[in-house]
């Protein structure tokens, strides 16, 4: 594509808004490389990479994806035997889990049979590295720190740096506290050259004998390291020094570690960017409410209802556009500030998007087409510094673009052959316009010459085109009319706005024939065109009313279905309690009678005694049959979950009401005080009597079952918070008035976060510590309203 089309429709504005998307480094690199394709596959493998990353985003919120630096240089570095620093070695841990989560969130996604066209095909490119990103996280903080654990040499050495530290601050506090107090000018210790001092004033500098280190800016106070602590501190740096030592050395050990390790790397930071560049892609998408288009071979364009992706889409007018299947030239009329520039660009601009791999903001079953390049000569190209007017150089770009287009163009021209006298400019845009079609390229110009009207009807493979002007109001509508060229409306938004009659009718009067009948024969088809809409939005209340209606009468015919062959199995089962009985009864009979034929020498036949017990068995109706009636099996599947319905929970036990459904297989459920998203296959529907006010509460095992105490000991913070919350959850439905919630005393960290929670949970009524004997702070009580 070349340059000057990208930047007249604002292309790398788009980009831009797909940047605010990004999370990672190398998904940036993705966004700058961004530009539209020609190659068929390639297009249509980015859109379904895009499909993929929206189908995501609804039913999963998207890729989860952390703020991820470029490791590039850091593994160049390490190919060239160079050791990283901390900061680097971090960047490269988060990578490697990274990689570990997003396997194990596709692997969920499979699990849950979510169907993807193309993004489970770089799962397989992912290499986990288990060892090595386990050493990494065990020896380096995000921020880079080396954490105590990378080795027991760090770990003795900092546990002597404390002590030596605590002995040289227990020594210096004799000084600050007791009665030597008097010659210092704040009580306080302080490090001055990477040893601990104390601020003594100046006239008492022999008091505690040692070294002066630094003095303050007046010179009244100088800071001093006491002989007392000269050895303790000389230890103390020492020891710094072997600290500083076994960190190299750490660092150097996680570096050749790594080493062998650094094409899998890149691969994974890559594959992460990639997937991080289709998550930004879905999100822009749905803030733009894009879809996905449909890609035509043969340049037959039809976008749905298409709007500027840059314009506030609350407020933007959208067109259908069509272009490429019954003309390739379109001539757009109409008056200034109607929108005609905006339509151009719309354009230009959806079909750079798609060839992009993006979705475009249009409406379902829109089609792009495939163009080499897009050319665009809008706006005013005047320069000053070339001395150049409006119209060279307006001509100079049309030059250019005549001498590169060819039959897979795309050119927009904004006010073809304007800047000069109109008879010359309108010769011009026409000769242009028949240089463009002999080229085979694809064509949309507008302009405000009538001679252009005339042009779009005589010329095959043209179409005149107009912005919607309301004659009531004077007032453009910015509604793009394919098929029915612009009018003048002057002469009426003269009178309109009280100009008198007379001037004006002298006005028409001077105008000649030929546009007269011009601008009637266009009212003329713009009226038509009104009834035809008018009549077609008639036909389309009638069809929705009889597909209503169809809806109805199919359901209420499913309902009759269902109840008539419940109704005839219920007969049949009760035709059959009869015959049973009857049954009973006719064996009494037989058997007294064959007792009377022992008793009396009556001759009774055996056969007549079968053949009658036979017919008595026949009466008997199948019920089984019920179960192979396709009928009713569809009535039974329409029996789904709708919204207000009273459902039971079956995890939790408890009976709630559907809010909404949230995706295809999960709804959003009110349970009390609470909302929840739950599976369709944890949901039983119950039935509730309408008089009753209060709904019942159903209570299982599972409820029961639910622990007074929660041991997070042992557990990463994310994960340990994650139970924090779902527990709280099960809790409050299973009524309990407190629990415990066992966090262990470690760094503080979890103590703080779970303090936090409980701080803004509104249905906790209070929390405190547990008793000494009972874990102290490692344990906190919760107490609910």
């Amino acid at each position: 594509m070349n340059e000057k089309g990208l930047n007249t429709l604002e292309y790398q504005k788009v980009k831009q808004q797909i940047q605010a998307f990004i999370s990672t480094e190398s998904g940036q690199e993705e966004v700058n490389g961004l530009k539209p394709m020609i190659d068929l596959e390639k297009i249509q493998k980015d859109l379904d990479e895009t499909q993929d990353a929206v189908k995501i985003l609804r039913l999963r919120g998207g890729i989860p994806l952390p703020q991820l630096v470029n490791v590039k240089p850091h593994m160049k570095r390490l190919d060239m035997g160079a050791s990283l620093n901390g900061k680097e070695l971090a960047a490269v841990g988060r990578v490697l889990r990274t990689t570990n989560e997003i396997k194990l969130f596709f692997k969920d996604l499979a699990d849950s049979e979510i169907e993807l066209v193309r993004l489970f095909d770089w799962i397989d490119k992912l290499e986990n590295l288990p060892d090595i990103s386990r050493r990494l996280n065990q020896s380096i903080e995000n921020d880079g720190h080396i954490t105590d654990e990378a080795s027991p040499v760090l770990h003795n050495i900092r546990q002597n740096i404390l002590r030596s530290e605590s002995a040289i601050r227990a020594k210096l506090q004799e000084f600050t506290r007791g009665k030597s107090a008097k010659y210092l000018s704040e009580a306080l210790i302080t490090i001055r050259n990477e040893r601990y001092v104390i601020p003594v004033k100046a006239e008492y500098r022999g008091q505690f004998g040692g070294a002066v280190h630094d003095q303050s800016a007046t010179g009244q106070t100088l800071f001093i390291e006491p002989q007392a602590i000269v050895e303790m501190n000389n230890r103390l740096r020492e020891q710094q020094l072997a600290q500083a030592d076994e960190e190299r050395r750490i660092l150097a050990e996680l570096s050749e570690l790594i080493a062998p390790f650094t094409a899998e790397i890149l691969e994974n930071a890559y594959i992460l960017g990639h997937f991080d560049f289709v998550n930004a892609k879905a999100q822009y998408a749905s803030s733009i409410k894009a879809t996905e288009p449909t890609i035509s071979v043969e340049n037959d364009i039809f976008l749905r209802q298409a709007r500027h992706p840059l314009l506030d889409s609350k407020k933007v007018v959208a067109n259908d556009i069509m272009l490429g299947k019954d003309y390739q030239a379109i001539v757009v009329t109409g008056p200034n500030t109607g929108g005609k520039t905006i339509t151009l660009k719309t354009l230009g601009l959806i079909q750079m998007m798609g060839q992009s791999g993006l979705n475009i903001p249009t409406s379902e079953g829109s089609r792009i087409g495939i163009f080499e390049d897009i050319f665009a000569d809008i706006g005013d190209e005047q320069s000053i510094e070339q001395s150049l007017s409006t119209f060279s150089a307006h001509m100079t770009n049309i030059v250019s673009i005549l001498a590169n287009i060819n039959d897979r163009s795309l050119v927009l021209f904004d006010e073809l052959g304007a800047g000069t006298d109109p008879q010359e400019g309108a010769a011009l845009a026409i000769s242009i316009l028949d240089a463009v079609g002999a080229k085979g390229s694809y064509t949309v110009a507008t302009t405000h010459y009538p001679e252009l009207k005339a042009y779009g009807f005589n010329r095959a493979g043209t179409i005149n085109a107009s912005m919607e002007f309301d004659s009531v109001t004077l007032q453009p509508t910015y509604r793009l009319l394919i098929g029915i060229p612009g009018r003048s409306n002057a002469f009426d938004i003269s009178r309109k706005i009280g100009l008198d009659s007379a001037i004006v009718d002298q006005a028409q009067s001077l105008t000649d024939q030929d546009s007269q009948d011009l601008n009637e024969m266009i009212s003329d088809l713009m009226s038509k065109r009104k009834e035809a809409e008018d009549e077609a939005l008639a036909l389309q209340v009638q069809l929705t009313d009889a597909t209503k209606l169809h809806d109805d009468l199919a359901k209420e015919y499913g309902d009759f279905v269902t109840q008539r062959e419940s109704m005839t199995n219920k007969a049949k089962e009760k035709a059959n309690d009869i015959v049973a009985d009857a049954e009973i009864d006719a064996d009494k009979i037989i058997k007294k009678i064959r007792q009377m034929q022992i008793t009396q020498g009556q001759a009774i036949k055996e056969h007549e005694l079968i053949d009658a017990k036979s017919q008595l068995s026949q009466m008997h109706q199948p019920t089984d049959a019920l179960k192979k009636n396709k009928v009713l099996q569809r009535a039974k599947s329409k029996q789904e979950f709708r919204v207000n319905d009273d459902v039971l929970v079956k995890t939790y036990g408890q009976q709630g009401v559907l809010v909404k459904k949230m995706s295809k297989t999960e709804w959003e459920v009110q349970l009390g005080i609470l909302k929840m998203k739950i599976s369709e296959d944890d949901l039983q529907k119950v039935h509730v009597e309408s008089d009753k006010k209060d709904r019942t509460v159903f209570k299982n095992a599972a409820s029961t079952s639910t622990s007074t105490s929660l041991d997070l000991r042992g557990q990463r913070y994310d994960d340990a918070m994650s139970q924090v919350d779902q527990y709280i959850d099960s809790v409050l439905l299973a009524g309990y008035a407190s629990v415990t919630i066992v966090h262990g005393k470690g760094t503080g960290a979890l103590r703080t976060g779970i303090t936090d929670y409980l701080k803004a949970n509104r249905h906790v009524k209070s929390f405190e510590f547990a008793a000494p004997n009972a874990g102290g702070n490692g344990a906190t009580i919760v107490h609910f309203k």
